[in-house]
């Protein structure tokens, strides 16, 4: 049984694990390729339209790396995929809520770094659209494109910074304002007393009362996905960071303190923390625990010293896991960094794979670690 003592990353662990990402990364560049990696089922990514959710991961992995290295072939690398993203925009337009995933990590940190005035008016164009999928009569931003007009899922919290960073650059209030009216939502709707939070929250989208909630990803709608958790946390903390509004480190402090206390004992949570009274047959979720280990770095930052031990030391132990159990930190011929990771266990999609977002969230915990002090989302 794995001991619940304090983890701590020592330099030199810390040092390996990045060096070792870092010969993946540069062995998946090979790869070349065109279309957005998303699942890697048996050591291979496969490709999928760059409209798809999923198609700023990789990108922003290359941004960060070349933010971290200075070395300018991972900025070429990345370079193309938001040019390829507004192509798809302009084209097709099979974008929804999640275009804070796919514009953040590729034309706002592109326009961080580069000061490129394309890739300011990308994000700038991605947060105007997320802001038109804003309903104010139950004062949330709409989900996805098809008939569900009146559905809202707790992943809107992580595109809110997308609307928060265009408030900044424009000058321009009308973003946070809604920004800050969906997150205000979210804390009424979504997010329970106990800390746990629903997937899918119904509304009537003329009179914006809540109908009814829908497990979505999760085992059932009052169950608690594990990757839903994480993006509440996380998306919480970055409310704050950019309101400075405590109601919002509040609710990340409370679904982190869920989210900790359901932890099995290698501290990786399964798909669904109340899938079964038992959940020992049930599928884990790396990248749930990926990005709950970067969100909780975030508030670790935010808090009191004597606070943020809890936090980091959650984040340690998370890390120091998936480092040494589900990591393919050993195997740079495989693409793919995290193994046993779970997309969507109610239709038995993407189970035990690998998932770029996985991978993501893993090496941008690890980057917060050895100093990092920007923030992509």
């Amino acid at each position: 049984m794995m001991s619940h003592e304090n983890v701590k990353l020592q330099p030199a662990e810390l040092s390996a694990w990045w060096d070792k990402v870092k010969t993946k990364v540069d062995r998946m560049i090979e790869a070349g390729w065109t279309e957005a990696p998303h699942v890697s089922a048996a050591g291979k990514y496969d490709q999928i339209k760059v409209d798809q959710w999923i198609s700023g991961f990789w990108p922003g992995i290359l941004w960060l790396m070349y933010e971290m290295t200075g070395e300018r072939r991972y900025r070429d690398e990345a370079e193309p995929w938001d040019e390829r993203m507004e192509q798809c925009f302009l084209r097709d337009n099979h974008f929804h809520h999640d275009v804070g995933f796919q514009f953040l990590p590729t034309s706002v940190i592109r326009y961080k770094l580069t000061g490129d005035p394309d890739a300011r008016r990308r994000g700038l164009f991605a947060a105007n659209y997320l802001a038109g999928r804003y309903n104010p009569a139950g004062q949330f931003i709409r989900a996805w494109p098809r008939n569900q007009t009146g559905w809202s899922i707790i992943d809107s919290m992580m595109n809110l910074p997308l609307l928060f960073w265009a408030s900044e650059e424009s000058d321009d209030p009308r973003f946070k304002h809604i920004a800050v009216a969906h997150a205000d939502m979210v804390l009424r709707s979504f997010i329970r007393d106990d800390g746990s939070v629903h997937h899918i929250v119904i509304f009537d989208p003329e009179t914006g009362q809540v109908e009814r909630y829908d497990g979505g990803q999760g085992f059932a709608p009052q169950s608690s996905w594990s990757r839903g958790q994480a993006w509440a946390l996380y998306g919480m903390s970055c409310a704050y960071r950019y309101t400075g509004e405590i109601r919002y480190l509040n609710a990340a402090k409370r679904v982190a303190h869920y989210f900790i206390s359901a932890l099995p004992e290698d501290d990786v949570p399964h798909w669904d923390f109340r899938a079964a009274a038992d959940l020992t047959d049930e599928p884990r979720d790396t990248s749930a625990a990926s990005c709950a280990a970067s969100g909780l770095i975030d508030i670790a930052s935010q808090v009191s010293p004597e606070e943020a031990a809890l936090y980091q030391r959650a984040a340690t132990r998370i890390l120091s896991s998936l480092s040494n159990n589900y990591s393919t930190l050993d195997q740079p011929e495989y693409e793919g960094i995290l193994l046993g990771a779970t997309g969507h266990k109610p239709v038995n999609s993407n189970v035990n794979v690998s998932l770029i977002y996985g991978d993501y969230y893993y090496i941008e915990a690890l980057a917060k670690c050895k100093g990092w002090g920007r923030h992509i989302f």
